[in-house]
């Protein structure tokens, strides 16, 4: 079986969101929908991932919101850097990113960073790619 997994964000401002992503962390604009020249949805590719993101709204039929609709969050997307874990950190940090680890070498080999976007979602960048697939 294969299996293709997409996360999906809220942001208050979506289209902010599709240019402070690309400036942070490279992603490049897959497709963007706009509706009365709002984003209501943006698929952003970085590599051969794909993330999704569209407008916090009250009425969203999956209850999802920007946190700072929520005051936190429950999730975290991690970028795997296969690069330099500490330039990718530069670059966060001069978008605007909030760093709340800086990077540091983990017990399992890993090179890695933890930051928060400018609405709130939380992003880990670094060298692991979990362990190899049996």
């Amino acid at each position: 079986m294969m299996a293709i997994l997409i996360p999906i964000l809220r942001y208050r401002d979506p289209a902010a969101a599709v240019v402070w992503l690309q400036e942070a962390f490279g992603f490049t604009q897959h497709f963007v929908a706009e509706e009365n020249q709002q984003v209501v949805h943006a698929q952003l590719r970085l590599g051969d991932a794909l993330i999704m993101l569209g407008p916090d709204d009250a009425d969203d039929r999956y209850g999802m919101h920007s946190p700072m609709a929520l005051n936190g969050t429950s999730q975290c997307v991690y970028i795997v850097e296969t690069g330099d874990v500490d330039r990718a950190c530069a670059r966060a940090r001069k978008a605007g990113a909030t760093i709340i680890t800086e990077p540091y070498d983990t017990p399992y080999g890993s090179r890695e960073f933890t930051c928060r976007d400018f609405e709130g979602h939380v992003w880990s960048v670094g060298s692991y790619a979990g362990e190899p697939l049996e």
